[in-house]
């Protein structure tokens, strides 16, 4: 009877493991390979999949918020008035470490969307082409590749050092060019700043040949990549290498010679007749790349521009009093300090150029071409060591734009070259306060981070001047270095 019931049991279990022997050899979980090219089987889902590259930087962790307020409080015109750790205090202050909050989500973002760049290019090159054509396979990987460049000119910016401090020898970050699809050891050096560089350059080249010169509606042409958002981009790259002649190269393609300044090629990016337009009608063609937001698509808690700078929301930082909006120079009746708001009830003067409270749907600002102006403008000079006739023009257009009653003139500036270069500089001040560029013109031009409401300078020579490596990379990646 024993003997009986034991075969059975043994049948039971045999049939069992018949039954469930996959269990042995089970699917991935740690794999999003491309399933013998399904992602890739139809227009559809290939469209689908570069807007879903768009989502990766439109992340509040990213270019749809916390990237450029990183880049704007780290500075000087800025006043932290919580002392929240999550929100950017420890920038502020210059104490981040390699376990703080900003510096492994902005780490970990640009990597999630970079491996989706890279899996998205090797899978059309495998398998979408032939699905799509060449000449949409072209733009597509085109916008793949000028996404993957910006999230690496963001690591750059904040976690290296400047390439003028020794031509790039620095060390950059890794360098990672093909898709991580499934469970492996990644580990990877850094390579150099000026490898890091070169890919960025190469990459937004590649963008400048495959994307489109327009799409059929202003919207798209806002919040998707186009041959001039490629060429603007560039002119921003170029100016952090110091590379000026390259700068008017590129900004040569897309800004005529004479004012009104417009581009004569592609989208007809030119300045709005008033500043205020910009931060009402997402879509002029000053926006040359802008992070789009709805009820039903928000940025997210702790991460929209509103939320940090505006009184209406929870109002992390206010403005330095002794900051930019102490500039004698700047008028009071220059339309760019309506954005300012003193709030008597506490004290204290806030940027209202993201006015929408929770859900903070305005939109993130990117790119204006009001910085493809300026950005020609200061290599014109810096490039002729003159008192360049047409970066005065330039400088008038984005200063007159806001204030009709100032005109910069070559005699104006005593100083020389100088001064112009100062005069530029402290418009772009203006123009892009609470946008996400003064960190970058800081960096770039190796100056300290000035002292700022009782936190003291700090020179480049520190070791808080830049962001360490994210401390999961370094838990992960045994060859990061830093």
């Amino acid at each position: 009877m024993n003997k009986k019931f034991i075969f059975l049991i043994g049948i039971v279990l045999l049939s069992s493991y018949s039954c469930k022997k996959s269990l042995l050899t089970p699917v991935s979980q740690t794999s999003v390979a491309a399933v013998g090219g399904a992602p890739f089987s139809t227009l559809a889902r290939i469209q689908a999949q570069v807007l879903g590259l768009y989502t990766t930087i439109r992340n509040g962790q990213s270019y749809g918020g916390r990237y450029q307020i990183y880049n704007d409080v780290k500075v000087d015109n800025w006043i932290n008035a919580t002392a929240n750790s999550v929100t950017a205090y420890q920038t502020w202050t210059s104490t981040v470490n390699s376990t703080s909050s900003e510096v492994i989500n902005l780490w970990n973002q640009c990597y999630i969307s970079i491996n989706d760049c890279n899996l998205f290019i090797d899978g059309m090159q495998t398998s979408g082409t032939a699905v799509s054509g060449a000449a949409l396979s072209a733009n597509y990987i085109a916008e793949a590749k000028f996404i993957r460049a910006i999230n690496y000119y963001a690591l750059l910016n904040l976690y290296c050092q400047p390439y003028a401090v020794n031509a790039g020898a620095s060390p950059g970050v890794p360098l990672r060019l093909t898709g991580n699809s499934s469970y492996a050891d990644f580990a990877l050096a850094p390579s150099t700043v000026t490898q890091v560089y070169a890919q960025v350059i190469k990459d937004l080249n590649d963008a400048e040949t495959g994307l489109p010169l327009t799409y059929g509606d202003a919207a798209t042409i806002t919040t998707r990549a186009h041959r001039n958002t490629a060429i603007a981009f560039k002119t921003r790259v170029y100016l952090a290498m110091q590379q000026y002649t390259n700068v008017i190269t590129e900004a040569n393609k897309i800004v005529s010679a004479t004012a009104p300044f417009t581009a004569t090629t592609g989208v007809a990016n030119a300045l709005q007749a008033s500043i205020a337009n910009v931060f009402k009608t997402y879509t002029t063609t000053e926006s040359i790349l802008s992070m789009p937001f709805t009820i039903t698509e928000t940025v997210g808690t702790q991460n929209a521009f509103g939320a940090y700078y505006n009184s209406v929301g929870t109002a992390e930082f206010y403005l330095n009093p002794e900051g930019v909006i102490a500039d004698a120079r700047w008028k009071a009746t220059d339309a760019r300090r309506a954005f300012i708001s003193f709030v008597t009830a506490k004290g204290h003067s806030y940027l209202t150029k993201w006015p929408l409270a929770a859900p903070y749907i305005d939109w993130a600002n990117v790119m204006r071409y009001s910085e493809v102006l300026l950005n020609l403008a200061e290599a014109r000079v810096r490039s002729t060591n003159t008192l360049d006739a047409q970066a005065i023009a330039l400088l008038n257009a984005v200063r007159q734009r806001s204030d009709a009653t100032t005109t910069f003139t070559a005699a104006g500036f005593t100083g020389g070259v100088a001064d112009l270069t100062a005069a530029i500089l402290q418009e772009r001040n203006i123009e892009f306060l609470g946008e996400g560029l003064r960190w970058n013109d800081i960096w770039r031009l190796q100056l300290p981070i000035p002292a700022k409401g009782g936190v003291t300078a700090v020179p480049i020579n520190s070791a808080s001047y830049i962001w360490p490596m994210s401390g999961n990379e370094q838990q992960y990646n045994n060859l990061i270095g830093r």
